[in-house]
């Protein structure tokens, strides 16, 4: 049995991914289809990790590979609500510093629009 959640909701130009549970082996396919699913209707993503009860590195493979499409394409992709006692993968492999990162959705999505806004 998955033991994830993961549903999408469009905010504009923007797209929050919304994920509960463990991002492991067994349901990193699933976050992937998810993934390239939302990149095909925008160029913004959101991942709301703040539900994530584990991330392995499986899991953080898929992310990786979304956001390196997401800026080849001139899109972004970012994080929000990651809390380190259960995606602490995130700071031991560096990706925290790399990655575009906020304290939650809400956040997330002021800071998108008003990049696409300054990018207009």
């Amino acid at each position: 049995m998955e033991a994830v959640w993961l549903s999408a909701e469009s905010h504009g130009d923007s797209v929050v991914v919304t994920i509960r549970g463990d991002l492991d082996i067994v349901t990193s396919p699933k976050l992937d289809e998810c993934l390239r699913q939302a990149g095909t209707s925008h160029n913004r993503i959101i991942l709301d990790l703040s539900a994530v009860d584990f991330l392995d590195t499986s899991a953080l493979a898929v992310i990786v590979g979304h956001w390196k499409k997401a800026d080849a394409a001139g899109g972004s992709l970012a994080l929000a609500g990651a809390r380190y006692r259960y995606t602490k993968t995130l700071w031991i492999t560096g990706l925290a510093d790399r990655l575009t990162m906020y304290d939650d959705v809400g956040q997330a999505l002021v800071a998108t629009e008003a990049a696409g806004e300054a990018a207009s």
